[in-house]
């Protein structure tokens, strides 16, 4: 099937896809990471991959956990206190007691004038008002009604007092002895009242025992057995409600149950309809494709299909409706190959191992749950939240001290996330941190760069793909100098481009960086090698290379010429621990961000520990180079995202600009610090308006706080000022009891005057963020590339840090 390599199998056209890091994973029976799988579609029902699919997803805010929320109101419904529920419970009570007295001495008339006129009358005796006549249906009728008259008595005084709201917050709050014990109170109240007969329980059910006329001390035996029956299933019934545990807590049950939280998603229907189960495959069987539909179907009922499959095999039939050639090559897909059709370059189905909780079918994965609390919006506590391509497309900025959690609870779900995206040809993610950073195994990415490790297989290309001599210049200018102060980026990228453009004209390649680093140091040898090679070569620019070479053959030397500095960075790279890496001869396997236009999963692991400016430095080549390629890109559809574990002091003033631009281009970063002291003073306020959603983890600095605090803004907040005044009585008996009072209580006599006002306040102070963010949590805010927002949650990440 021809999807421009997305699809390709095993066979790939040589040069645009790198092979896997590790062996690939073929296409069993049954689809790999088995694990992975099943804890993906936890949660469904039971169901499998079947009842995943049908769970409804409602994305109602950016960074809304859609597998089945339950939307909340937007704002909370007033809270009635302790004091009140208990009050009106017990008013309710008596008010029921007293309708439920009167009535049963007759003060109430015709309260049983409903079932007499819809009865025949020769069941009652005349008037319409008078008892039953005995041996006719009214002595089954009249304990039956007053029993529905009853319940529906308790019932509607039971609402009105709130009886259920009152169990909870006063019985089931104090624990289980206060419920065990308030439950055989009302077991014996209920025994009490069926015993005497004032519930009509036995009179309801002794009309239906087998009594013979003439038998009275059988017909006695038999109602006492009947009693004993009944007795016995109130005491089972009461003794059920007392051992039985609550649903989910009385704190869980108020939350999902009464407020409208995030609960379990509901078990899927499956009697769903045909035409919208995702199961089915409506759409390639009205395509005339029914065979096809049956074989996918069978693939999801069968087990054989994982939820990375049905992405990948929806994905494809979705470039097969936009291209319509494509359509005998997927259906011929489908049938040889099932489930495994359409299958990622490198052969994998899905990864070794998931660290986080994924929906690929709304592209998500699970961050954390937001803080029940009164820092976050009503309508988003005690959800989940998670991050998809739509947020993360805007880029992701998160600031935490070391130990937050940075790495294992956003860095690795993130790219885990994308490379399962990856594997169904929707993405292509680029992991970068220092080695040992815990970003994935090895056989979860197609591409591993160990750059300073001899063993590593593949390499990275220092031009990054490059064939334009001044764009070359242009990104390793970025990188060497971006962040040297007094040094200008553009004289630098000159500088180099008048050496790097006749280099390619002679050689057809660019320089090694000894070969580079010479040419910077104005060695004569070298450029007088370089001079000899130009004059040999044949090409109608190669007088033109001459005079650039001349031009940086009269500038060396003179004063602001950027070459010694460009020289002093490149020789962090012409070090023995770099032999054989950035070669440009054509003998290693090198890696360019020229790849993402292909689902690729790739990995850098820097030698941080021994080589740590090297390792910032070719950060900021490897950011310059993902800004640059990802605009450039002719096909747009992949997602492409660059995560940086690590991005102290990586980030220039032209990157920021293009982190930025990213967004356009279908695109995103997440960068990581442990303070924005590591970003130069003039970008930090650049940096946090570039991207749309900002992390803070707990233990940031005030001062980190202050910037945070000022891109959140303020809101306006509604304040209470309660003025406490002493009340001072001017009748001798009102004196009298107002020292009483205060002779009882030990306070005076005083009434609380209430203000309510508007004020504007930050959503989030900079002391706030500093030292009011527990352990394990965050404050995040996020933008939709749509431009939706969501203002800063206090988020408490899942996982381990």
């Amino acid at each position: 099937m021809d999807t421009d390599g997305a699809y390709d199998g095993q066979v790939t056209r040589a040069g645009q896809v790198p092979r896997p890091a590790g062996a690939p994973a073929g296409a069993p029976p049954r689809p790999p990471g088995v694990r992975g799988a099943e804890a993906a579609l936890a949660g469904s029902g039971g169901a499998g991959l079947s009842g995943w699919l049908r769970t409804p997803r409602s994305l109602t805010a950016p960074g809304v956990w859609g597998f089945g929320h339950v939307p909340r109101d937007d704002e909370a419904p007033e809270a009635a206190s302790d004091r009140t529920l208990l009050s009106g419970a017990v008013i309710s009570l008596l008010a029921c007691v007293l309708v439920w007295t009167l009535m049963r001495n007759g003060y109430i008339p015709y309260w049983d004038l409903p079932i007499r006129l819809f009865t025949p009358d020769h069941w009652w005796v005349p008037p319409v008002t008078g008892e039953p006549v005995k041996g006719t249906g009214g002595e089954v009728a009249q304990p039956l009604y007053e029993l529905a008259f009853d319940a529906a008595l308790l019932y509607g005084f039971g609402r009105l007092g709130a009886w259920v709201t009152a169990w909870r917050r006063l019985i089931l709050a104090r624990g289980r002895l206060a419920h065990v014990a308030s439950v055989a109170v009302v077991c014996l109240v209920a025994l009490a009242l069926v015993n005497e007969m004032a519930l009509p329980v036995t009179l309801a059910v002794y009309p239906f025992l087998p009594l013979p006329p003439h038998d009275q001390a059988g017909n006695t035996a038999t109602m006492q057995r009947a009693d004993m029956f009944l007795n016995v299933l109130i005491i089972l019934t009461f003794v059920w409600a007392a051992v039985r545990r609550p649903r989910s807590g009385f704190g869980r049950a108020v939350a999902a149950g009464e407020q409208g939280g995030q609960g379990h998603p509901s078990p899927p229907d499956a009697d769903a309809d045909a035409d919208s189960d995702p199961v089915a495959w409506a759409e390639v069987r009205e395509a005339g494709l029914g065979d096809v539909a049956d074989r996918l179907r069978g693939e999801v009922v069968g087990g054989r299909m994982n939820d990375v499959d049905y992405v990948r095999i929806r994905r494809a039939w979705e470039s097969v409706r936009v291209e319509p050639s494509r359509r005998q090559a997927f259906a011929e897909a489908v049938r040889d190959n099932g489930a495994a059709a359409c299958v990622h370059p490198s052969g994998a189905r899905d990864l070794p191992a998931r660290a986080a909780r994924h929906d690929l079918l709304a592209r998500q994965v699970l961050l954390g749950t937001v803080e029940d609390g009164e820092r976050n919006p009503y309508a988003r506590r005690g959800t989940s939240l998670a991050l998809d391509p739509g947020v993360l497309g805007t880029s992701l900025l998160a600031v935490g001290p070391s130990g937050s959690g940075k790495t294992s609870r956003l860095v690795r779900p993130v790219v885990e996330s994308l490379a399962l995206q990856a594997l169904a040809g929707q993405v292509a993610v680029v992991a970068v941190g220092a080695a040992g950073a815990r970003l994935g195994p090895d056989a979860a990415y197609d591409v591993v760069v160990r750059v300073g490790d001899p063993a590593s297989l593949y390499d990275l290309d220092l031009y990054g793909g490059a064939v334009d001599p001044d764009e070359a210049a242009t990104l390793l200018a970025e990188a060497f100098v971006g962040d040297v102060p007094g040094v200008d980026v553009r004289r630098s990228a000159t500088a180099l481009a008048q050496l790097l453009g006749p280099f390619h004209a002679a050689h057809g390649r660019f320089p090694a960086v000894p070969e580079l680093r010479e040419l910077l140091d104005g060695l004569p040898p070298a450029l007088a090698a370089l001079r000899r090679a130009l004059e040999d070569a044949d090409g109608a620019g190669r007088h033109a290379m001459l005079r650039e070479l001349d031009a940086r053959t009269r500038q060396h030397g003179a004063h602001g010429d950027p070459g010694p500095a460009l020289a002093d960075r490149l020789a962090l790279l012409d070090r023995p621990a770099f032999a054989g890496f950035f070669d440009t001869g054509g003998q290693g396997r090198p890696f360019s961000m020229r790849a993402l236009e292909h689902p690729i999963r790739v990995r850098v692991d820097l030698p941080e520990r021994g080589h740590a400016d090297a390792s910032r430095m070719l950060s900021r080549l490897l950011l310059a180079q993902f800004n640059a390629a990802a605009a450039a890109r002719g096909d747009r559809s992949l997602f492409a995202f660059l995560a940086l574990d690590d991005a102290s002091h990586t980030l220039t003033p032209e990157t920021v600009r293009g982190v930025q631009r990213l967004r356009s281009a279908n695109a995103g970063v997440l960068l990581t610090l442990r303070t924005l002291d590591d970003v130069p003073e003039a970008l930090r306020t650049p940096l946090l308006g570039a991207v749309g959603c900002r992390m803070a983890f707990s233990g940031v600095t005030t001062w980190d706080g202050k910037r945070f605090a000022e891109a959140w803004g303020t809101e306006w907040v509604e304040t209470r000022d309660v003025t406490h005044r002493t009340v001072f009585a001017d009748q001798p008996l009102t004196r009298a009891i107002h020292a009483f009072r205060k002779l009882v209580t030990g306070k005076a006599v005083t009434t609380d005057a209430v203000t309510v006002r508007q004020v504007e306040r930050e959503r989030w102070s900079a002391s706030d963020l500093a030292h009011a963010v527990p352990p394990g949590c965050a404050v995040l805010s996020l933008t939709s590339v749509r431009g939706e927002r969501a203002a800063p949650l206090l988020l408490r990440l899942a996982g381990k840090g």
